[in-house]
């Protein structure tokens, strides 16, 4: 239960630390405005337009993602496949998040499908079979 706790707290810090590449194109546009911040979003482009996406699908995935985990936890179903799954399901965020940044557009979308798929299999293995 230790690492689908873990990969639970890396998951939902994802969209903060998603945050830093936003910040940084924000404040080379003008300076970072904390006043209207979401103005000033919505007029980055390229690398800027990039970081912001990611950074608010970091926080999309949670809804998949944060279930499941708790479902598995709730119903006692922690099994190595779970576990596996749920570790995949953060590496393969991390992996978007980067590939987002670099403007990788087909990888990045394999990466995701296989995020979200392994969030719905944590699901589905706690599903009672028989």
């Amino acid at each position: 239960m230790t690492i689908l706790i873990w990969c639970l707290f890396a998951a939902t810090l994802l969209p903060y630390l998603a945050k830093a590449p936003l910040a940084i194109a924000m404040n080379k546009l003008d300076g970072y405005d904390n006043n209207h911040p979401r103005s000033q979003q919505a007029k980055l482009t390229g690398f800027g337009a990039r970081a912001l996406a990611a950074h608010q699908n970091a926080f999309e995935s949670l809804i998949i993602f944060v279930p499941a985990v708790l479902l598995a936890i709730a119903t006692n179903t922690i099994t190595d496949t779970i576990t596996l799954l749920a570790i995949t399901h953060v590496i393969a965020r991390v992996a978007y998040n980067v590939l987002y940044l670099l403007n990788i557009g087909v990888v990045r979308s394999i990466v995701w499908a296989i995020a979200t798929v392994s969030s719905f299999a944590i699901i589905w293995q706690c599903i009672p079979q028989g």
